[in-house]
């Protein structure tokens, strides 16, 4: 079977991707495996979106050069638990093999194809987290009257009830506080009703004069 290997070192700093190299040729060696190329990005860190070496090894299994992708660890691969079952369904669908050493993980074998289904299951949940939580946090900022895809403000709202009361306009007051229309007229429908319940009701006793009954 002919193999691919990549490696790869966040820095040069005391890192040296031989290291890596030298333990894959051996189990390459052992399976019987034709080493037809080593792809490696020294240098780069993990969570980066695009290695050039990385992207050229995924050119080249599209193209078919090899069968199988040997790594020394998962986090060497994978940037995210997302990408790496991401970048394996799609060298699976490619007819290509995956084995990571040091995981002991090889989708050639039943028990490697499980291990895949389950990481992949957690790939799903994970996600299923991230949009919920992201889900939540857009409710809550409907429920405080903030606009999407801003960050959080503090919203004065008796300055602003009281800037809609002297006359300035509903799309005014929105834009001046970062709100909708709709939280302003909610807060002023609010604030008023507050108004009233607090101005104590005044009964005129029968008999009062035009002065008492002007009061009320």
């Amino acid at each position: 079977m002919r193999v691919a290997l990549y490696a790869r070192v966040s820095t040069l700093n005391g890192q040296n991707p031989e290291t890596q190299l030298v333990e894959l040729r051996e189990y390459a060696s052992h399976r019987s495996w034709e080493v037809v190329g080593e792809y490696v990005d020294a240098g780069v860190s993990g969570s980066k979106d695009s290695r050039p070496s990385l992207n050229r090894l995924m050119a080249h299994g599209h193209q078919r050069r090899f069968d199988a992708i040997l790594v020394w660890k998962l986090d060497r691969f994978g940037r995210s638990l997302k990408h790496l079952v991401t970048a394996i369904a799609e060298l699976e669908a490619l007819g290509l093999t995956f084995v990571s050493l040091k995981d002991n993980w090889d989708l050639s074998t039943p028990s490697g194809r499980l291990m895949f289904q389950i990481v992949g299951a957690m790939a799903e949940f994970e996600r299923s987290l991230i949009a919920e939580r992201i889900r939540a946090g857009m409710r809550r900022r409907r429920l405080e009257g903030l606009s999407l895809g801003r960050s959080p403000i503090q919203v004065n709202h008796a300055r602003l009830v009281a800037d809609r009361l002297s006359g300035m306009s509903l799309t005014k007051v929105a834009k001046r506080y970062s709100v909708s229309r709709a939280s302003v007229v909610r807060w002023v429908r609010e604030a008023q009703r507050e108004s009233a319940e607090t101005i104590p009701t005044m009964v005129v006793p029968a008999g009062a004069g035009p002065a008492a009954q002007h009061l009320m």
